[in-house]
């Protein structure tokens, strides 16, 4: 079990630069990612189901046709181009993402999917205000890179750091269409996220699959049910998920008007 960390970062090291093209798996499997280990190892396994099995079945759960949605912490498009086979042709998808690496991908993925919900690629970051903020990239895969003040301890060390526009999801609201769903994982900083969201929380009270961490659970808990939400474990099945009084670490919360 000791070697068994170096090995791994060793692999995700020495095939940063690999890019290969992965259909996604069933129900999505009309869409195409470019994946590197880049956003996580993972990518890089033989069945693309195993990736992020939950993140996916919460995809085909939430999304409906037509939805618009938006990615927050895009990573390398995993739920942003499952969302568009699911929102079809009638639906848009925004993937807003911070790392130039990981928007080029994007991009590239965007260009390659074709008759379902068009992905457009916003490169900069989400927080609580207007801003330039230092973006740090992570030295194990840019799936763990973040904002300055937040992270977590999975990054193996910083590789370099970069200045980076914020935005928040209320001036989002002001730019594009209003999200039907959203999806955030943003490496602790999805607190800050939320606390940018107000005006649009109360006019467009979106479905959000959220990614909370432990040291925010109870404020983001707090703010989402002040906002009329129900929160549930986005990692249970449907059929056995009841409402929680607490914000797990992937939290599903739905207002009255999407259940």
């Amino acid at each position: 079990m000791g070697g068994g960390v170096p090995l791994r970062l060793a692999l995700e090291r020495t095939t940063h630069r690999v890019v290969i093209r992965r259909r996604l798996p069933p129900p999505f499997g009309a869409a195409r990612i470019y994946a590197s280990s880049e956003g996580g190892l993972r990518y890089l396994r033989p069945r693309m189901a195993r990736v992020d099995p939950a993140l996916l079945r919460l995809a085909a759960e939430v999304v409906r046709p037509g939805d618009t949605v938006w990615d927050i912490g895009a990573n390398l498009g995993l739920f942003s181009f499952a969302a568009a086979v699911a929102a079809g042709p009638a639906g848009q998808v925004l993937a807003v993402e911070p790392d130039a690496v990981l928007v080029r991908l994007l991009r590239r993925s965007a260009a390659a999917n074709q008759g379902h919900a068009p992905v457009d690629v916003l490169p900069a970051a989400v927080a609580d205000g207007l801003a330039v903020a230092h973006f740090h990239i992570a030295r194990r895969n840019r799936s763990t890179s973040h904002l300055d003040g937040f992270g977590t301890s999975q990054t193996g060390g910083v590789r370099a750091t970069e200045l980076v526009p914020t935005v928040t999801l209320d001036w989002l609201a002001a730019q594009f269409p209003a999200p039907d769903v959203i999806k955030i994982d943003v490496e602790q900083a999805e607190l800050a996220v939320l606390c940018g969201a107000s005006s649009m929380l109360r006019a467009a009270l979106p479905t959000i699959v959220c990614e909370v961490a432990g040291r925010n659970a109870a404020a983001v808990r707090d703010l989402l049910i002040a906002h009329g939400y129900t929160l549930y474990d986005g990692d249970q099945p449907s059929a056995e998920r009841v409402p929680t009084a607490q914000a797990p670490p992937t939290t599903l919360a739905v207002s009255g008007s999407r259940r």
